[in-house]
C-alpha cells in the first residue's frame, strides 16, 4: 500500500514535466502530503498566499496527478501546515467532489475570485473579453454557444468564469453551472453504473448557462461525446447560455465528430494568444496592485521584457519576488530580480539580428527574403513584411527609424502605419493571432 509521503513524491515528479521551472520551485518546494481521507487528499502547504495560489492556479494539474496515482483521490483540501514531518498514513477510499470547497462556490463551482473586474485586457484577449461581455448582456441570444481557445496560462478559465459569477451575482435566479468536460465524462460514467442516468440528464437540463472547460477531452469520451450532443442541442434549443474553452480551435481537435465542430462553428468562436510586451507591464501593475506590492518602473520593465510565457508564469515570477519582498520588508530592484528570477529558472531573450527575423518570417510565408527588401506592393510580401516591422517594434523594442532603415531604406511614417495595422487586426483575425504565435516560438 502506497504512503502519503510515496503517492506525494511520485505526484511531483508528474507536475515537475508539465508545470514551468520557476512556477514549480516557487510554490511546491515546501508542500507534503499531510493524509488521504475519505477522498480528500489533505495537502500541507508553507502559508495563506501560497494556499490561495496553488487551489487557483495549480488545483486542476495537482488533483489530475494525483487521480492518476490514485484513483480513489476525488478532491484536494489545502492546509496551513509550515512541518513536513508528518506521520505517515495509508490512502483510503473516497467520495467525489470537483474543486475545494473553501476556494469555490458550492452550488456553482466557481471561484469567486475570477471576475471580470479583476481581469486584465489586452490585445491579445480584448475580443474574447469582448465576447464574453456580450453574452451576459444578452445570454442565450448573442454568441451561443461561445467558444474560446488558446494555449494553457492565457486566462480562458478566468474568463469564463467571469461570465457565470457575472449571473451568480447579478441574476442568481438563473441556474448557472461550472465544470470541467472531466467532471462531466466522470459524472456520466457514474450515473451509468449506478443506474442513474435519467438523474444525471435532468441535472444538467436545469442549467441556465452552462461553462464547460477543457472541452477538447471530450474527444477520446466516445460515450460521453454522445450524451453531451444531446444535452447540447436541448439547452440551445431552449436559448439558454453555452460556454467552452479549449486549447485549440473545434476544427482542428482530433476524434471530434463533425456534428460537434458544426455545433460550436454555429457560434462564436475567439482566440487569446499570448499577451504582448504593452500587455505584460498591464498585467504586472495590475497583479502587484491587487496583493499591494510596490514594483519600480525598472523592475516591471524587466519582468515583461524577460517573462515572455503565458500570464502564468508571469504571475509566478511577480510572486517570486513577492515573497522576498514579503520576507526581507525592503523594495527590490533590478539586480534583486535577474537573481532571484535567474534562480528559479528565468531565462532572458536570446539575442538575434534583423536578418534572422527577416529569413524566420520569409520561410514561414514561403516567400523570397530579398523580396521583404524591394520596393513593392505585392499582397503576399506586404503582410509578412508587416510582421516583421511588428514584431521588430513588439518583441525587440527597435526604433522605428531604424526598422525601416533595415528593411530597405523605408520612412518611420510607413512602420508606424504597419505595426497599428497588424495591431489592429490581431483583434479581429484569428488566423493571424496563430501565425504571429508560431513565429514567436520559431524565434526563440
Amino acid at each position: 500500500m502506497t504512503t502519503t509521503k510515496e503517492l506525494w513524491e511520485n505526484a511531483l515528479v508528474e507536475l515537475e514535466l508539465i508545470i514551468s521551472r520557476p512556477n514549480f520551485n516557487t510554490w511546491f518546494k515546501d508542500t507534503h502530503l499531510i493524509r488521504v481521507e475519505d477522498g480528500a487528499a489533505h495537502l500541507g502547504v508553507p502559508s495563506q498566499f501560497a494556499r490561495d495560489w496553488l487551489s487557483t492556479k495549480f488545483h486542476k494539474d495537482i488533483l489530475h496527478s494525483l487521480r492518476s496515482l490514485s484513483e480513489n483521490i476525488r478532491t484536494v483540501e489545502y492546509v496551513i501546515s509550515r512541518s513536513s514531518k508528518k506521520p505517515v498514513e495509508e490512502v483510503r477510499a473516497t467520495a467525489p467532489t470537483e474543486l475545494p470547497l473553501e476556494t469555490v462556490h458550492q452550488k456553482t463551482n466557481l471561484n469567486p475570485r475570477f471576475t471580470f473586474s479583476s481581469f486584465v485586457v489586452g490585445p491579445f484577449n480584448e475580443l474574447a473579453h469582448a465576447a464574453a461581455q456580450a453574452v451576459i448582456r444578452k445570454p442565450g441570444i448573442a454568441y451561443n454557444p461561445l467558444f474560446i481557445y488558446g494555449p494553457t496560462g492565457l486566462g480562458k478559465t478566468h474568463l469564463i468564469q467571469a461570465i457565470g459569477n457575472h449571473f451568480r451575482v447579478n441574476a442568481p435566479e438563473r441556474k448557472v453551472q461550472y465544470l470541467t468536460s472531466e467532471k462531466f465524462s466522470m459524472d456520466y460514467v457514474s450515473s451509468i453504473q449506478s443506474g442513474k442516468v435519467q438523474w444525471f440528464k435532468e441535472k444538467y437540463r436545469q442549467y441556465d448557462i452552462l461553462i464547460m472547460d477543457d472541452v477538447q477531452f471530450l474527444a477520446k469520451m466516445e460515450k460521453t461525446k454522445e450524451e453531451f450532443f444531446h444535452l447540447f442541442n436541448y439547452l440551445h434549443d431552449g436559448n439558454k447560455q453555452l460556454v467552452f474553452s479549449s486549447d485549440q480551435h473545434p476544427n482542428m481537435i482530433q476524434n471530434l465528430e463533425e456534428r460537434l465542430k458544426s455545433r460550436f462553428n454555429a457560434g462564436m468562436i475567439v482566440s487569446v494568444t499570448p499577451p504582448d510586451h504593452e500587455s505584460r507591464l498591464a498585467i504586472i501593475r495590475t497583479k502587484a496592485a491587487q496583493h499591494n506590492f510596490f514594483v519600480g518602473d525598472d523592475v516591471m520593465e524587466y519582468l515583461a521584457t524577460t517573462v515572455e510565457g503565458n500570464v502564468r508564469e508571469l504571475e509566478g515570477a511577480l510572486n517570486t519576488l513577492l515573497i522576498q519582498f514579503e520576507m526581507r520588508g525592503k523594495p527590490i530592484t533590478v539586480a534583486d530580480a535577474k537573481i532571484l528570477l535567474r534562480g528559479a529558472g528565468a531565462v532572458a531573450k536570446k539575442a538575434i539580428s534583423v536578418q534572422e527575423v527577416v529569413k524566420t518570417i520569409a520561410n514561414f510565408y514561403g516567400i523570397e527574403e530579398t523580396s521583404i527588401y524591394e520596393k513593392t506592393r505585392r499582397k503576399e510580401v506586404v503582410r509578412p513584411r508587416q510582421v516583421i516591422m511588428f514584431l521588430l517594434r513588439e518583441d525587440f523594442h527597435i526604433s522605428f527609424p531604424t526598422i525601416g532603415d533595415k528593411l530597405g531604406g523605408r520612412d518611420h511614417t510607413t512602420v508606424i502605419h504597419s505595426c497599428e495595422k497588424i495591431k489592429n487586426d490581431l483583434h479581429s483575425d484569428s488566423l493571424l493571432n496563430q501565425e504571429i504565435h508560431q513565429i514567436r516560438l520559431m524565434l526563440k
